[in-house]
């Protein structure tokens, strides 16, 4: 397949189904140049042709195209410190099936083995390829640093392959998620935009002319320790009001627990906001914090949408009138309005982000099954 070939393809399965004139003006191609490369797509059977639609053209009713049905699926693992979340998806990374499993044991051997468990329990009898996604520093399939399971240089695409026979793609798990939103997510569509993901952790990936931005600093979550508050709890590093400090689900809990002499957990928290003064206060400047990370990422990226994302994100809608208003007071207000959109997917959206970087991995090497 050649590259203009691929540059099609991509397009159709991120936009489509999708005419022929959209096709050309999104791609920038004369439409004889169009047919002459969607002829072998579809010949091969990778692309169809839907039934005819009026576009509003002059001339003959459009006919647009798709990916074909039945190109197989994928599947997507997202490792943490605490389980396995794996999502078996089609082509466009909707998921199919699901299955989650807990560590106990850090060691490489264990961890893959139960990550190659999980991936067989999601029952696809036609699995093309597998993602994996973990916290730190991966390059060409290795985790060369992954704080969260205490690993170095650990070739985790390499024995995947081969346990489990399919190309096995192994990504940062925040460059993962954003390419999966930019693909088929949220910010499908958006030539821009930055996110932020808030949870366990606290991430910031950015996306710039349709294109991922990676860097090395964008493996190594620096996006966590960008100052929020000066009179802020203090983070494991010794940062006073950073964003790994105001924003993480450990730390909004930990303030909880102690302001009501009881643990609690991050749901009860935040359903606790609405009752309890104490808890309110806190969750509160944590939307504040969220609103000025939010006004820092677009000024700073100079990208007005922001994608907000993570397994702690239910913050977003508990406070979201505090957040709105600590990121405006935050910009120019000659600037472009602020355009935040939210993914509600939660864990399992670190999952299907694997799921995304696999099927971008594959899209060169997929053919029909017949």
């Amino acid at each position: 397949m050649s590259e203009s070939e691929a540059a099609l393809a991509r397009a159709v399965l991120i936009h489509g189904p999708i005419s022929r004139s959209d096709l050309t003006a999104r791609l920038g191609l004369s439409p004889a140049s169009l047919t002459r490369l969607a002829k072998p797509l579809l010949e091969s059977g990778l692309l169809v042709e839907l039934g005819e639609v009026a576009d509003g053209s002059v001339g003959r009713p459009s006919r647009p195209l798709d990916i074909a049905p039945g190109l197989g699926s994928f599947a997507g693992v997202k490792i943490t410190g605490d389980e396995v979340i794996a999502v078996g998806t089609d082509i466009r990374a909707e998921p199919i099936a699901a299955d989650e499993r807990p560590l106990t044991d850090h060691s490489p051997d264990a961890v893959l083995r139960v990550v190659a468990d999980a991936i067989t329990a999601l029952g696809l009898s036609d699995l093309v390829a597998v993602g994996v996604s973990l916290g730190g520093v991966v390059n060409d399939g290795i985790a060369v640093h992954a704080p969260f399971l205490d690993w170095s240089g650990v070739d985790v695409g390499g024995r995947l392959h081969e346990a489990l026979g399919v190309p096995v793609s192994v990504e940062n798990d925040l460059v993962a998620l954003t390419e999966a939103e930019r693909w088929f997510g949220v910010g499908r569509g958006l030539r821009g935009f930055a996110t932020i993901t808030i949870g366990v952790g606290v991430g910031y990936g950015l996306v710039v002319d349709g294109e991922v931005v990676r860097t090395p600093d964008a493996t190594t979550g620096t996006g966590g320790h960008i100052p929020l508050d000066p009179y802020g709890p203090v983070c494991t590093e010794g940062h006073r009001g950073c964003a790994q400090a105001m924003l993480s689900s450990g730390s909004i809990t930990a303030q909880a627990s102690a302001a009501l002499g009881r643990l609690v957990g991050y749901d009860e928290t935040l359903a606790l906001a609405a009752s309890d003064p104490a808890v309110r206060a806190i969750v509160g400047a944590a939307g504040d914090a969220l609103g000025t990370f939010i006004a820092l990422a677009a000024n700073l990226s100079l990208q007005s949408s922001i994608v907000l994302s993570g397994e702690g994100i239910g913050l977003f809608r508990v406070v979201e009138d505090r957040v709105r208003a600590a990121a405006a007071a935050g910009r120019d207000p000659r600037s472009m309005p602020l355009d935040i959109h939210v993914d509600d997917d939660g864990f399992r959206a670190w999952a299907r982000g694997a799921a995304a970087v696999a099927i971008q991995a594959s899209m060169e090497r997929l053919r029909p099954r017949h």
